[in-house]
Formats: C-alpha cells, sequence, structure tokens
C-alpha cells in the first residue's frame, strides 16, 4: 500500500495563503533549496553560490525569516556574520488552498530553481567521478492516464521515494553517499486537447 502523501508535521512545513506569498519571488525558493541541501550559511555565501548580490540575497533571507523558513543559526555566528539555516526540511504545498495567480507564481519559481539545478549538474557531468557518471538520469515519459491513475503513480513513486535515506539527519549513510536530487513532476501535458 503506498505510504500518504500527508506531511510530518516535526520536519515538514504546509504552505498557506500568506506563507505561500513569501514563496513567491523566484529567489527565495532557491534560497531555501541551497540552505536544505549544503546547510547553514551567510547571505554572503548564498549570494556567493547563487550567483546574485548579497545586498538583494540578505533582504530576500530577512523575508524568509519572517514568514518561518529560515532561522538564525546564532550558534555559526557572530555580530558581524549572520549565519541562517533551514526551519523545515521539506515543504507541501496544495493547490486547492491557494488562489491561482499565487499558486501559478509559486510554482513557477519552483519549476526555474528545477531547471537551474538540472543545468548545473549537467555542466558538472564532464567533473563526475566514474561511480557517478551513470548513476542518474535525466528522462521524460507521457504517459496516458485518468486522474485516479495519476494520483496512483505518484503515490507510489513517492512511497519508493521514502524508502530511500533522507538528506537531512542522517547518520548511518555510507561513507560514498552524496545527496541527490529528485525532482517529481506530475502534470496533465500542456496544450494537447483531451482526445
Amino acid at each position: 500500500m503506498p505510504v500518504p502523501l500527508e506531511p510530518d508535521p516535526r520536519r515538514d512545513v504546509v504552505l498557506d495563503a500568506t506563507t505561500l506569498k513569501a514563496l513567491t519571488h523566484p529567489l527565495r525558493p532557491r534560497i531555501l533549496s541551497a540552505l536544505r541541501l549544503h546547510g547553514p550559511a551567510t547571505a554572503s555565501r548564498l549570494a556567493a553560490h547563487l550567483g546574485v548580490n548579497t545586498g538583494a540575497t540578505s533582504y530576500h533571507v530577512r523575508q524568509l525569516a519572517e514568514a518561518g523558513f529560515v532561522v538564525e543559526a546564532s550558534e555559526l555566528g557572530n555580530a558581524r556574520d549572520r549565519w541562517w539555516r533551514a526551519a523545515h526540511a521539506r515543504t507541501y504545498f496544495d493547490t486547492h488552498d491557494a488562489d491561482k495567480v499565487t499558486s501559478a507564481a509559486y510554482l513557477s519559481a519552483v519549476a526555474a530553481g528545477y531547471a537551474e539545478n538540472a543545468q548545473r549538474a549537467i555542466a558538472e557531468i564532464a567533473t563526475l567521478p566514474t561511480e557517478w557518471e551513470d548513476a542518474g538520469t535525466f528522462s521524460n515519459y507521457t504517459l496516458r492516464l485518468t486522474p485516479e491513475e495519476t494520483d496512483s503513480l505518484m503515490r507510489d513513486v513517492i512511497s519508493v521515494i521514502r524508502g530511500y535515506r533522507p538528506h537531512q539527519g542522517t547518520v548511518d549513510a555510507p561513507e560514498t553517499a552524496r545527496p541527490v536530487s529528485v525532482n517529481l513532476e506530475v502534470f496533465l501535458a500542456p496544450g494537447m486537447s483531451p482526445e
């Protein structure tokens, strides 16, 4: 039986109308993703990693903090450098809980982040260690499914993913384990007629 798609309240944040608006700027999901993947950082380090200026990064980190997405990592900072960490491991979003314009803005920002990560991964292919050369995929599958079958497929895939070791909070990972990005996009193929 597939694992339900419900979030874990100890690790996950569920977007509502207010928090969703805080993530509609395209840089904010990128900042949040970087903190989740790479751990705590200063605004300057985030800016260098994301290729944007420090002032903009600092502003958007503060906005994320106001919305509860990031918290100060005070044990790492000093009076001059503020370090930030992601407050949650994952973000859950239900399109039924927000207006369509805000939903589209958020999902557009998320998709842009996915595309950027994919481009960076492709750029690094030539430098991968041998054991990682064939360990990933950039694949696309188009299926003809009902809404019920689509929901079932999504739940099955998520169940498989959850059966593996999460990136954060894992102490029993083998020495060769590295963060692996799995992006799941399931949607009705755009621009196609129902027939």
